[in-house]
């Protein structure tokens, strides 16, 4: 079994910052792609940021230069650094990994966490 527990949202001023941070536990060989993804109320869920397992990065047009995306193998941990949030920005943000697990022929599934949500009034 695999877990992805996300931390860090809350509600925060226009033009402030949040740290969202999100560990992988459980039977882990190895973790492929990172991201993180945003649900607003009455949208499709969207990419926001990912980064591959060698540190590249791409992140959506509407979060360059204000977000930043980055990894702790050792810990299987992502993060998602968030400056300059907008009332935009505001959404329930979910990590996501493509993560082989222990077992024969070390599977690679993808495993969703279970949302933070994250406020900017206007």
């Amino acid at each position: 079994q695999v877990q992805l527990v996300e931390s860090g949202g809350g509600l925060v001023q226009a033009g402030g910052s949040l740290r969202l941070s999100c560990a992988a536990s459980g039977s882990i060989f190895s973790i492929n792609n990172m991201g993180w993804y945003r649900q607003a109320p009455g949208k499709q869920r969207e990419l926001v940021a990912g980064i591959t397992s060698g540190g590249v990065t791409n992140y959506a047009d509407s979060v360059k230069g204000r977000f930043t995306i980055s990894r702790d193998n050792a810990k299987n941990t992502v993060y998602l650094q968030m400056n300059s949030l907008k009332p935009e920005d505001t959404a329930v943000y979910f990590c996501n990994a493509g993560i082989h697990t222990y077992g024969p022929g070390r599977p690679l599934q993808v495993y969703w966490g279970q949302g933070t949500q994250v406020t900017v009034p206007s």
